[in-house]
């Protein structure tokens, strides 16, 4: 019924006009005419713009440069990881706050506790390297990953630019937030969600050559509740 409603506005909006338009009628000329002199708003703006001399204003070559080397300020480097590890993070959350119902009352009081992914799923797989370690950013171009659609690559070190350019794919930032909530220590790592659990991977590239598709050292569930 709504959106019929809708669909019934939007037909009068488009024939108001053209109704308007047959209903009317010349009444004549009353009074003196005078020719409009006014300059026209998108013309002025035009005419100050053109008289603007752009360069000293905006240096092109120094905001691309800017934006190659830009890095976010929390970012947090994270050491080269020396082991194979898989650990679990549980992604339970407590809410510090209530949330209101919009009625006056109490949706999710103070305290409530819920796992995210028992509700959505998420697909991509997170791939954390440090961008300024060749030998990270090989591993990751010889990996499985590198060709599946689901990867996202985040960095923790380098310029996300000069990466993005070498991989022909985008790269993003990991900021301080990412890292602490799936717990990452070392890079690289690997995340991506198992079930009701986030799984994290840690790889050692410095004594494996194949070593994303060894078997781990150690296994722990990390929880965080």
């Amino acid at each position: 019924m709504r959106l019929k409603n809708i669909l019934i506005i939007a037909l009068f909006i488009s024939l108001y006009p053209c109704h308007a338009i047959a209903s009317t009628h010349v009444l004549g000329t009353f009074g003196r005419t005078y020719s409009i002199i006014e300059i026209d708003a998108l013309e002025e703006i035009k005419q100050h713009a053109s008289k603007i001399d752009w360069n000293k204003h905006f240096n092109k070559e120094k905001a691309e440069t800017a934006v190659k080397n830009y890095q976010p300020e929390n970012m947090t480097a994270l050491p080269r990881a020396t082991e194979n590890r898989t650990f679990s993070v549980d992604m339970t959350y407590t809410l510090d706050f209530d949330i209101p119902d919009g009625k006056g009352g109490i949706l999710y009081p103070k305290g409530y506790t819920f796992n995210p992914l028992d509700y959505v799923q998420l697909p991509n797989i997170l791939v954390i390297i440090d961008a300024s370690d060749k030998k990270q950013v090989e591993w990751f171009e010889s990996s499985q990953y590198i060709n599946d659609y689901k990867t996202m690559c985040l960095i923790t070190g380098g310029k996300f630019w000069a990466l993005s350019q070498k991989l022909q794919k985008p790269v993003y930032y990991a900021n301080k937030q990412i890292v602490e909530r799936f717990k990452l220590k070392v890079v690289p790592s690997v995340v991506q969600q198992q079930g009701q659990y986030m799984e994290v991977k840690e790889f050692d590239v410095e004594n494996q050559k194949n070593n994303h598709n060894s078997s781990d050292n150690s296994i722990s569930l990390d929880t965080n509740k």
